[in-house]
């Protein structure tokens, strides 16, 4: 349930109640190991969590925060409770997934553009899944470093060296099936072209960067609109390609108007880990069974 938070202490469900804004729903599943309609409803709700991203989904194990479950007044599960600005707006017993279904769509609010991007379905940001102690790039500006790419400030920017190319090695925490991704950066130094790897066992130089056959080229040319000072693409991949992603790497070759350098404002990453997926699939196997 990679998109479920399971709740550890009962100081950390308060958090989450507390650090949520005002119209921001969240979703609790308070539940136990040996219920079985718990496990039934599991895959649905992991389902749910991979759709409405803009919402937070946690679990709750009566066994585990007694005193939370105490407080909530839980008598029987799963009981499901929605929250809003720490208040409870709505509950439901039982796994029924139609009812809860019914519940997220009244209680959801707003979306957070950024929580998914212009991608639909359950391809959402794999920011979350980058393993950011991990990640290389080749011939980054010791001032100007590629972990600042992956925030929401775009005046942070990664900036190429000596010359103008850039590799780029995204590591993920775990198995992701990659979908696109969205890159901006200033209108004259943002990436031209960009080769896409995978899976690569060991770091890729320049000069296999440029003999080594891809699995995508892209010329990004087309693909950008104005962004403010910046253009920003957003960049579909052939998803066939990249069904099993533990490591992605990215080479700039040239940027727009062949400056001493390139800059990468914001890097976004879409997708979905393959616990998601593998959820996904069952839940259709179990409904076509029945």
């Amino acid at each position: 349930m990679a998109f479920v938070k399971n709740m550890l202490t009962d100081a950390q469900f308060d958090e989450t109640l507390a650090n949520a804004g005002p119209t921001k729903l969240v979703v609790v599943d308070f539940t136990a190991s040996w219920c079985g309609p718990c496990k039934a409803i599991k895959p649905f709700y992991a389902e749910l969590a991979s759709k409405y991203r803009h919402v937070t989904f946690v679990t709750v194990d009566i066994d585990v925060l007694k005193e939370t479950a105490g407080k909530n007044q839980i008598s029987s599960v799963p009981t499901f409770h929605f929250y809003k600005g720490g208040a409870l707006v709505a509950n439901m017993k039982g796994a029924d997934p139609r009812q809860l279904q019914t519940l997220v769509d009244q209680h959801q609010g707003p979306q957070d553009p950024s929580a998914s991007g212009s991608v639909a379905g359950p391809h959402g940001t794999l920011t979350e899944f980058i393993d950011m102690k991990q990640i290389e790039c080749l011939n980054q500006s010791d001032d100007h470093t590629v972990g600042s790419i992956f925030g929401k400030d775009t005046k942070q920017y990664l900036e190429s060296d000596v010359d103008e190319q850039l590799i780029l090695v995204v590591p993920f925490n775990q198995v992701v099936k990659l979908h696109s991704f969205k890159i901006t950066g200033p209108k004259d130094k943002a990436p031209k072209t960009i080769k896409t790897f995978i899976n690569r066992p060991t770091t890729l130089s320049f000069d296999e960067a440029d003999s080594i056959e891809p699995i995508e080229v892209i010329d990004l040319t087309p693909l950008y609109q104005p962004d403010g000072e910046n253009l920003t693409a957003t960049v579909q991949l052939r998803f066939v390609k990249y069904q099993s992603v533990q490591s992605v790497t990215l080479f700039v070759g040239q940027n727009l108007e062949t400056c001493d350098t390139s800059v990468i404002n914001k890097l976004v990453l879409f997708g979905s880990p393959m616990e998601v997926t593998k959820n996904l699939n069952e839940l259709a196997k179990d409904k076509h069974e029945h």
